[in-house]
């Protein structure tokens, strides 16, 4: 496991802990609140994603933090759908984020709808109507932009703010039966237009929209903002703990206006409203997590999906193979922290390999495939060469897990990239007449190699010591390397997929304003391998290690995927690679550090 701590931590992760308690921020604020007997000592949170596209893995950090709160103050967590958006939701990311979270490892006590409380809304809309707190603004989108002005520039009033309540009431009422088109009149809060946060400058609560909802069918033709219905949302549900990402900060005060201009002291809860705390959200370099590169990926064809494994969705990660175990330690690590940063993909990928490391089978497979004759290898009475079984430990972390038995013959597969026909220097592989060690099996010697008529090598001849079965000479003779195979007789064809980095920049986007500039020209290779007979025992989801190789999850494709091809050979995609990469980041950083 790779050494977290230290400079390598105080460099790359974004955690602010009080030295005194050795907790984050957020959770002193409800160790704090939970000692004052606020809120009745109750905690309550909530992951309120909208049903607009999948989760990925920003929304890991939040659902992590979400629910590891309450379950650490023996609260509760709701998973809330703010669904206020009917032309963009759907039943579909209902469900699979709801199978995503679930995945994670994480088990909602209640899924709510923000669309449930509709009537509550509305209801309330009318009382700030009432109270001349709110009124309905006739001008469009753009008109309403301009009179806001900007940082550093006052607003300009609307000329229908002063219209009265009665009247504000009568059209508010005619747009929610539907008498008024669509972008025609908005219902506005009545703040400050002069206010220095932007989001205080009467903002607008509902718009006129003339689309089914996935839940309320046609009920409604005027939907609330996210801005309306998220504190009220939490105050109908009984959230003590409001937990947002950074860029809702300046939305702070708005969530706490309107709480404090409506009778939510009412609600059956403990009589004190929530409130909003914000935390920086995840990122990684190389990647994207906005849905709108997101879906332009998927829908121009550069990824095969929204689970294609190079994508960050949670859904791409489960099919890559990412244990949902290493993904939560990783956000555990990074903390929480009151500023934004961006994490090496590394990171993630080396609590991955720790997990995988330790529970994940061993098989041998060869991905580009070599032929290798052993010219002194016996043969039956028929002249056919003589099937024996290697015996090879299943996962060397896990006695648990035992051996198997793995066929062994006269010829066999060696990955190409374990022989060259002129050894560079520091090669310690096959060559003509050097000697390696067959994993499991014998000492070969390579004689010869046949070549095609481009000179390239399509076969490799060897000799074999019968007297290394043990994996060692009994004159104590010594090899430099071992390498994989698999026999030739046994072999069971399989595909693999090696992913890259889907974005080149650290930063997609940077340098063109348009992340797609930055895209990786290949990031995906397919090769067609083989692979021992003991990969049948490899279920869809389950990940191996190729040994010398990398992990690798059997192909399981979320349902409508069109990826999968269940015609052919079984298809591996690379979880990540043998090698620790972090350590290397850590160690050049730690190098860099000495110097300075």
């Amino acid at each position: 496991m790779p050494d977290r701590t230290g400079p390598a931590r105080s460099a790359n992760s974004d955690a602010e802990p009080d030295e005194r308690s050795g907790r984050d921020f957020i959770r002193d604020l409800v160790t704090a609140d939970h000692a004052s007997n606020r809120f009745g000592g109750r905690v309550q949170t909530r992951f309120p994603p909208e049903p607009n596209g999948f989760l990925h893995i920003g929304h890991a950090k939040a659902i992590c933090l979400d629910f590891s709160v309450a379950a650490e103050f023996e609260g509760r967590c709701f998973l809330r759908f703010d669904d206020t958006n009917p032309a963009t939701e759907s039943p579909e990311y209902v469900d699979a984020i709801i199978d995503d979270v679930r995945w994670l490892g994480f088990e909602p006590d209640e899924i709510r709808f923000a669309s449930d409380c509709f009537d509550q809304f509305y209801e309330w809309a009318e009382l700030l109507i009432s109270r001349g707190l709110a009124y309905v603004d006739d001008q469009d989108a753009d008109a309403i932009s301009a009179g806001r002005g900007g940082f550093g520039r006052p607003g300009t009033d609307s000329p229908h703010r002063d219209r009265p309540p009665s009247e504000n009431l009568r059209l508010f009422r005619e747009m929610a039966a539907g008498q008024h088109p669509e972008g025609s009149r908005v219902l506005r809060a009545r703040i400050d237009m002069q206010h220095e946060n932007m989001q205080m400058r009467d903002p607008v609560m509902y718009r006129i929209r003339h689309q089914h909802h996935y839940r309320q069918g046609d009920r409604w033709c005027i939907y609330p903002t996210y801005d309306w219905a998220h504190g009220q949302g939490d105050a109908v549900e009984g959230v003590t703990h409001s937990l947002c990402t950074l860029e809702f900060r300046d939305n702070r005060a708005l969530y706490d206006w309107y709480l404090e201009h409506l009778p939510v002291d009412e609600l059956d809860h403990s009589g004190d409203r929530p409130y909003q705390t914000e935390f920086a959200r995840l990122e990684l370099t190389h990647t994207v997590t906005s849905k709108r590169v997101l879906r332009r990926l998927v829908e121009d064809g550069h990824v095969d999906g929204w689970d294609d494994p190079r994508l960050p969705t949670l859904r791409a990660l489960r099919r890559r193979g990412y244990p949902p175990s290493a993904i939560r330690e990783f956000c555990a690590f990074i903390g929480v922290a009151r500023t934004n940063s961006r994490h090496a993909p590394e990171l993630l990928e080396s609590f991955v390999r720790t997990e995988l490391n330790a529970s994940a089978l061993r098989r041998m497979a060869v991905l580009r495939p070599l032929r290798l004759v052993i010219t002194n290898w016996p043969t039956d009475d028929g002249g056919n060469p003589v099937t024996e079984h290697r015996e090879a430990i299943n996962n060397p972390e896990d006695p648990d897990a035992g051996t198997r038995q793995v066929p062994f013959s006269g010829t066999l597969w060696i990955d190409e990239d374990d022989f060259r026909l002129e050894a560079p220097p520091k090669f310690f592989r096959l060559s003509p007449g050097r000697e390696v060690r067959l994993r499991a099996g014998y000492f070969v010697r390579c004689t010869d190699a046949v070549t095609d008529e481009d000179g390239k090598v399509i076969e490799v001849r060897c000799t074999y010591d019968p007297q290394t079965s043990g994996g060692q000479a009994p004159d104590g003779r010594r090899v430099k390397a071992t390498i994989g195979w698999v026999s030739d007789q046994h072999a069971v064809p399989i595909t693999a997929a090696l992913y890259e980095r889907l974005f080149d920049a650290e930063l997609p986007g940077e340098r063109t304003g348009d992340p797609l500039d930055d895209l990786h020209p290949d990031s995906r290779e397919v090769l067609e391998g083989v692979a021992e007979p003991a990969i049948a025992d490899i279920g869809p989801g389950d990940v191996v290690q190729f040994e010398r190789i990398g992990y690798f999850c059997a192909d399981s494709p979320a349902p409508g995927s069109s990826v999968s091809d269940s015609t052919g050979p079984a298809l591996f995609h690379r979880t990540v690679g043998l090698r620790d990469e972090w350590a290397n980041i850590q160690k050049r950083q730690q190098q860099q550090e000495a110097r300075q």
